[in-house]
């Protein structure tokens, strides 16, 4: 299988598609831009250009340290990446986030159980494959936070 997890952004691998093609004119060798933007495709081992912008284009970007939101448990949440962790073949990734406001993680009135630091692991879109009972994402990271 082949490992995804370093994929630039989209514009980033067009950029590259660009420059590509310009070295190769410049040595004497025309190519199309869609020949370029296989031959990208080629160099980071996927089948095509649609295959690897689909790779590319559905991918939270996270870095420790980052400010994100998202939901816990059902629970909204703003917090801090605090660890991230390539899991197996690179389709997901372990994070470990300290919320900004602890998170009542209990939906009884008479219990709480709050969570200020969780650990969870989830894919390229940011959700987590484990499921509450009602069938959502444990954790769904969704991005940088409104500061």
């Amino acid at each position: 299988m082949t490992d995804f997890s370093n994929i630039p952004p989209v514009d980033a691998l067009k950029l590259q598609a660009k420059r590509l093609r310009q070295q190769l004119k410049s040595s004497g060798v025309a190519v199309a831009h869609s020949q370029s933007l296989e031959l990208v495709a080629q160099q980071y081992g996927a089948r095509d250009w649609n295959t690897l912008q689909a790779r590319a284009g559905n991918r939270l970007q996270l870095r420790v340290g980052d400010h994100v939101r998202g939901r816990y448990l059902g629970q909204a949440f703003t917090g801090e990446v605090r660890s991230l962790t390539l899991m197996g073949d690179g389709e997901s990734r372990q994070v470990v986030l300290h919320f900004d406001t602890p998170v009542d993680v209990v939906r009884f009135e008479s219990f709480s159980s709050l969570r200020q630091r969780v650990r969870g692991v989830i894919g390229w879109d940011g959700c987590s494959t484990l499921k509450t009972s009602d069938g959502v994402p444990q954790l769904v990271v969704e991005g940088a936070a409104k500061a």
